[in-house]
């Protein structure tokens, strides 16, 4: 293939181009936001978990509190019906009388039962309280945390976004100068190899591969005419003369 000497040049600045937009896509992938995000993410999903279990177990025991004292109440009205038949005098016999007096011990025994059940219930709702709240608070925190991240997430994208745009404007005129021919092979090699279609030939050294070539290379290039596109031995990329070349 031919291609006049500048036009071969040009492809270094296309390379350069090309990789540099190769960086900034690497940059979009890797914003160290993302992984913040998705590391946030999780931890709101436990949190959230944890949450929605600690307020079920709330519930319950809210729901437990109310039989509580529901059963605290029931003893205890009871217990006073008992106490004002028998403060009234509206006992019969003897023997009835001993039954209620004992009822009445039995009944206030009871209701001292539940009490400390009720006791129990709320102590153990209060600590479930806490830990609703305490969960609450770490999630609103955590939900900032996550906005904030994301926030920064957007800013870094949106200003890679603005480089890639003004780097592939920046191709597109370059490209427009490269001759369609030559421009396919280097777009065909920068597919092939990694990124890099064309390199500089640097005192005697392709720096695409980064080998040094042989003296027998360096006089067949030498000896080659200025329009001849040239391939590097090794790594097969187009190897671009540079004043830079050693030759």
């Amino acid at each position: 293939m031919k291609a006049e000497p500048s036009d071969q040049k040009r492809l270094l600045d296309l390379q350069e181009i090309d990789t540099e937009l190769d960086r900034l896509a690497h940059r979009a992938r890797n914003i160290p936001e993302v992984a913040e995000i998705r590391r946030l993410d999780g931890e709101l999903d436990e949190l959230r978990n944890a949450l929605a279990a600690a307020e079920t177990a709330l519930g319950d025991l809210d729901r437990e509190q109310r039989k509580a004292e529901a059963d605290v109440d029931q003893v205890r009205v009871r217990a006073e019906r008992d106490t004002e038949r028998l403060n009234a005098g509206r006992v019969g016999s003897p023997k009835e009388l001993e039954r209620l007096q004992s009822e009445i011990a039995s009944l206030q025994r009871r209701q001292g039962e539940l009490e400390e059940i009720v006791l129990d219930v709320m102590e153990r709702r209060e600590t479930a309280q806490a830990r609703v709240v305490e969960l609450r608070g770490r999630l609103e925190a955590l939900t900032e945390e996550r906005t904030a991240a994301e926030e920064r997430r957007f800013m870094a994208a949106s200003g890679i976004r603005d480089e890639e745009a003004a780097t592939a404007e920046r191709r597109a005129r370059v490209a427009a100068e490269i001759p369609d021919d030559l421009l396919a092979l280097y777009t065909r090699l920068r597919e092939q190899h990694n990124g890099v279609g064309a390199a500089a030939l640097r005192y005697g050294r392709c720096e695409g591969c980064k080998l040094a070539l042989s003296t027998a290379e360096l006089n067949e290039i030498r000896a080659a005419l200025s329009d001849e596109v040239l391939r590097c031995e090794e790594c097969r990329r187009i190897l671009v003369r540079t004043t830079d070349s050693g030759l």
